[in-house]
């Protein structure tokens, strides 16, 4: 179950990746906000993905244990994402996209983890 869990948290991040590697003059406007929305619901079900690996991993550990782990992954891994985008034509790194990405993290945890009932 670990590895099955970890093999779909690669590969979202992969799937993030080769999204963020998509040149920035072939990205349609669809809706405004859409990037907010992107980054958020990306970043959401990235962490709930982290969360089930490392709870599959680590399974007794407390709730916030889970979400700081998540949250920690995702913001590493957002930063890395937005220095990747810096080099990709028509797009830029931005660190309001990676706070956007942290709140989908923080949103993705906290609801994988049900603490929101609490």
């Amino acid at each position: 179950m670990v590895a099955i869990n970890l093999l779909l948290v690669f590969a979202w991040g992969g799937l993030i990746f080769i999204v963020s590697s998509i040149p920035g003059n072939n990205i349609p406007s669809l809706f405004p906000f859409q990037s907010v929305l992107f980054h958020v619901v990306e970043y959401a079900i990235f962490a709930w993905l982290i969360k089930r690996a490392i709870k599959a991993y680590y399974p007794l550990r407390s709730r916030w244990y889970y979400i700081y782990w998540t949250v920690a992954i995702c913001l590493i891994y957002g930063i890395g994402d937005e220095f990747h985008q810096a080099f990709v034509p028509f797009r830029d790194a931005s660190l309001l996209d990676v706070s956007f990405d942290t709140l989908g993290a923080v949103i993705g945890s906290l609801l994988s983890t049900k603490l929101w009932l609490i």
